[in-house]
């Protein structure tokens, strides 16, 4: 589909595409120049103004420029603190490691270390991969089909996605990919309750057997919700049943909360929903308050490493750890965790109601204010499964129809046939009615366009 694009927007896009590398993704599937933006709206160069479903890919939980964030930056501002300290503490970082401890599990917070990593969520994997390794002697990495954890050399190699690898040689070896409980698209064929149960078996013979080939691992790492993967929850018995399999055999646990953390799925943390505690969570994204800022929080057990044996110039980001404490204050006294929940489950019965009338909406799920929708080729009949094939036209389309009516989402999932649905924790009833009117519009549009052709 192509868009209109103004002017103003055009010179800006222009230049980006002229100088910018070729790796760019955004501007491609979002074609607008920002100009200014407040709350869940952002307004383009034109003057049109958008409502924000992808919030900095769940950075933004208070979504643009929220006036707690705002004070909380210009009180470091002020105060003449160093705005850059290396690992050195101040009264800042130490009051936002208060208030992010006070959120974890009882269990956890008692034994708890922290590890401020670069400012990105993938140099927080890396670390996280680092420790477990020093800690347990062992070499391997259980990971998921479907997963992701970043972009840097290592996390690329624990993550699901293949096209990012296909040009890169010599990825981190000895990790191994276990099936994820998708329960759409059953990697055994079955769907629903099997989906988990076989997945759970499979890892457990598979630890057990001495044939395996695979020697006993340093970590399992997964995400809660899969978030590229196709905001794909996992199953809680299935949650519970990977804590059970690697705390009887000793192997570290590790949860990638980066996109899922703070509050956005209906819990401060997604694995809360399972009523686990994991060895070691990774958290970046909403935890800097919209600024860049990521940790690795982990029992004091694996606190094997070496001094300077993770490091990184900007772990010292005051402004983000100030803006981040009073996001979490702010999630809490508002209660925006239990308002997530609601306002997710509203969405989805809105979304699932368009289901039922459009063969094209193969599945709507998610947790909290994670929504995803997966689109498919109507015309084929559904496996055995109940799934269809994948539909990236479709779904591309839709996300064009989106824009073209003041809304921004995400593509992604399996052949990107997934809308991704991330607004801020603020979005109101109303706003989020708004929202799924326009998706409803959207979809019904790009269904219709679709059987036009």
């Amino acid at each position: 589909m192509t868009l209109n694009i103004s002017a103003a927007n055009e010179t800006l896009l222009q230049s980006q595409s002229f100088r910018e590398s070729n790796a760019r993704s955004y501007p491609r599937r979002i074609p607008i120049a920002i100009e200014k933006a407040n709350g869940i709206y952002v307004t383009d160069m034109d003057g049109k103004t958008y409502y924000d479903c992808l919030a900095g890919a769940g950075t933004l939980a208070l979504g643009h420029n929220h006036p707690i964030i705002v004070k909380a930056m210009q009180e470091v501002l002020n105060s003449q603190l160093p705005l850059h300290t290396l690992d050195l503490t101040t009264q800042v970082k130490e009051d936002f490691v208060d208030e992010l401890f006070s959120n974890l599990p009882q269990k956890l917070a008692a034994r708890a270390k922290i590890q401020f990593c670069g400012p990105t969520g993938g140099d927080a994997i890396e670390a996280a991969l680092k420790l477990v390794k020093t800690a347990t002697g062992r070499r391997g990495i259980l990971t998921f089909h479907g997963g992701y954890h970043g972009s840097t050399h290592a996390t690329m190699a624990i993550s699901g996605t293949l096209g990012p690898k296909e040009k890169v040689n010599n990825l981190m070896p000895d990790t191994y990919f276990m099936p994820y409980p998708y329960e759409y698209r059953c990697p055994f064929g079955f769907g629903g309750e099997q989906s988990h149960q076989i997945s759970s078996q499979y890892i457990e013979n598979m630890l057990d057997d001495p044939e395996s080939g695979i020697l006993p691992p340093a970590a399992m790492i997964l995400e809660v919700v899969q978030g590229e993967g196709g905001s794909i929850p996992a199953d809680i018995k299935w949650l519970k049943e990977m804590r059970r399999i690697t705390e009887e055999r000793g192997i570290p646990l590790i949860i990638d909360e980066i996109q899922t953390g703070i509050g956005r799925t209906g819990k401060f943390f997604a694995f809360e929903h399972a009523d686990i505690v994991p060895d070691v969570i990774v958290s970046s994204k909403a935890i800097g308050g919209s600024l860049p800022l990521s940790v690795v929080i982990y029992d004091q057990s694996l606190d094997q490493w070496q001094p300077g044996a993770h490091i990184g110039t900007f772990r010292g980001n005051q402004m983000a750890m100030a803006a981040g404490n009073a996001t979490m204050k702010y999630i809490k006294e508002q209660r925006l965790i239990e308002h997530a929940d609601a306002i997710g489950n509203r969405l989805m019965e809105a979304l699932t109601q368009v289901q039922a009338y459009t063969p094209e909406v193969g599945e709507v799920r998610g947790r909290g204010l994670m929504i995803g929708v997966e689109m498919v080729k109507s015309q084929y009949s559904p496996d055995k499964n109940g799934s269809r094939p994948a539909n990236p036209e479709l779904a591309s389309s839709i996300q064009a129809e989106c824009l073209k009516r003041g809304l921004i989402v995400e593509v992604g999932g399996r052949h990107g046939c997934v809308i991704r649905i991330l607004p801020p924790l603020i979005i109101s009833e109303e706003q989020a009615d708004e929202v799924a009117e326009i998706l409803r519009e959207s979809i019904l549009h790009a269904v219709e366009g679709e059987g036009a052709e």
